[in-house]
């Protein structure tokens, strides 16, 4: 069997590496499609895949139709709204994502943009510390958990709410849980956001929502770029020039945002939360082991599709 992976953004070769001996070990064969340019060349080459491995990769209707062996697809990361969940289902091809791998890197990158944020962005004013800050993690999982274990060494006060969590889970971590999202907001001087993209949660984090938030507060987002509503953000930070929003993932209106709130705004140019050495070979690995237990075994553990 032909196990992919089909990355425009590649793995570093340690992973590769990684990713092959786990594949090649199995009896399986390995091909590589990195840094591709054109959709073409995605299509021509799953053709005969029996399993692919993807990072950002888009995998719609198009791509799986033209996979004509595909048994499996698994995205080397938590998010995987770039996969149609759906075409994949009505092809028979099952879907996983890699939870827990990219955990650490991205709530590590959480912390960097906060305090580049409290500093004023370093430009020479006095800022403020984490230290005795309320922070609020909104959505509780791989992520969240890291952020609150980070967050306790800066000596800050950790409150989550997770609609799937229950209260005990959260508090057996250390934090306190609240009874809504709203109250989080109203509760919390600093939101670190991890909730996905789906129909319920794009542009939910809205004028109204960012609305409850208390003087001074800042949002910092390492999840999704859909789940702002991005014109209510920038209409919200011109009547609030006490609040700071900053992200791994560039705002479609990313131009307004810096002509305007330079001083409150921050966006990476790509995305950055899994960007680590060590990420990249936990996820790449993590993918290949999954893959092999699927196909020898039947192992759907980390399913996400129907």
């Amino acid at each position: 069997m032909k196990i992919l992976i089909a990355t425009d953004k590649p793995f570093a070769k340690v992973a590769v590496d990684g990713i092959r001996q786990v594949i090649e070990t199995a009896g399986f064969e390995l091909a590589l499609l990195e840094k591709y340019t054109e959709k073409q060349q995605l299509l021509d080459a799953v053709v005969d895949a029996d399993a692919i491995i993807i990072r950002s990769d888009m995998i719609d209707a198009e791509v799986i139709a033209a996979a004509k062996n595909l048994k499996i697809v698994v995205r080397a990361g938590a998010g995987y709204d770039n996969v149609d969940l759906e075409a994949a289902s009505a092809a028979g091809v099952c879907v996983m994502n890699t939870p827990g791998q990219n955990a650490n890197a991205v709530a590590e990158l959480v912390f960097g943009l906060l305090v580049y944020a409290l500093r004023n962005f370093y430009d020479g004013t006095s800022g403020t510390e984490l230290k005795g800050k309320k922070l609020g993690i909104h959505a509780f999982g791989n992520v969240g958990r890291n952020v609150a274990r980070i967050a306790k060494g800066f000596g800050m006060e950790v409150l989550a709410y997770d609609m799937f969590c229950r209260d005990e889970d959260i508090r057996t971590e250390g934090v306190e849980p609240t009874c809504s999202v709203k109250m989080l907001y109203q509760t919390c001087d600093i939101i670190s956001v991890h909730i996905p993209a789906t129909k319920e949660t794009k542009q939910s984090i809205n004028a109204e929502l960012l609305g409850l938030l208390p003087k001074g507060a800042v949002v910092v987002n390492t999840a999704r770029k859909e789940i702002i509503h991005e014109a209510e953000l920038a209409q919200f930070m011109a009547a609030r020039p006490d609040f700071k929003y900053v992200t791994d993932i560039l705002p479609d209106n990313h131009v307004e945002m810096m002509e305007k709130f330079a001083s409150r705004y921050f966006s990476t140019p790509k995305k950055m939360g899994a960007q680590t050495a060590e990420a990249n070979i936990n996820a790449g690995i993590a993918a290949a082991k999954q893959i092999v237990d699927f196909l020898k075994n039947g192992n759907e553990t980390f399913r996400v599709n129907k």
